[in-house]
């Protein structure tokens, strides 16, 4: 009886081998799970039936509260009817930017402490804990600036919140990271780094 059971066994394992190895390559064979080999694809941005997997039936979700929106950011730091944290200044417009944009975020105590915590999670791994240049990253990604070196001393907030919203030469663009508010107060923060 067990000669029979072992030689069952070996038939059937022979059998399997063999007839696994007649399929193409572009077979996959039996599909256990079909619908992960071929998901339904929902396009985003279009809507012609009602998803079932959300709860309104749209194929795209309402953002995460808190997401930095694009545009139209309102913030007020004074008694002025112009909304400051608005940005239309291009990327290639730097100059523009130096000249014409302020900070708005009143430079307090509060607004260092809060700069040096952005500028900690955002900046620090890049530009070094005192702003020199020598963070981690910076050993393997040459060109990060030492900001107390002379050709930064004269960075203004406008400068600093331009590059930190569009990026300039390997420092890419953080403006869908970082709020305008944040950038403001980074800037704060980078100018008491300049100081020591």
């Amino acid at each position: 009886m067990k000669k029979i059971n072992t030689l069952i066994a070996g038939t059937f394992a022979v059998v399997a081998a063999l007839s696994s190895c007649q399929r193409g390559h572009d077979d996959a064979g039996l599909e256990y799970a079909p619908n992960m080999y071929n998901s339904v694809g929902y396009e985003p941005y279009t809507q012609i039936e009602k998803n079932p997997i959300n709860a309104d039936g749209k194929n795209m979700r309402e953002p995460v509260a808190g997401t930095v929106s694009r545009r139209n950011y309102k913030t007020q730091f004074d008694s002025s009817s112009v909304d400051l944290m608005i940005y239309h200044i291009g990327k290639d417009e730097l100059a523009t930017a130096e000249a014409v944009l302020k900070n708005p975020v009143p430079n307090t105590a509060k607004t260092l402490a809060e700069g040096k915590a952005l500028y900690g999670r955002y900046c620090q791994h890049c530009h070094g804990e005192t702003g020199a240049g020598d963070g981690p990253v910076a050993d393997m990604y040459k060109g990060v600036p030492n900001y107390k070196a002379d050709a930064y001393l004269n960075m203004n907030d406008g400068h600093i919140f331009h590059v930190i919203t569009h990026g300039k030469g390997r420092m890419w663009a953080h403006g869908s990271q970082v709020t305008p508010e944040e950038r403001w107060k980074i800037a704060h923060y980078i100018h008491k780094l300049q100081k020591g």
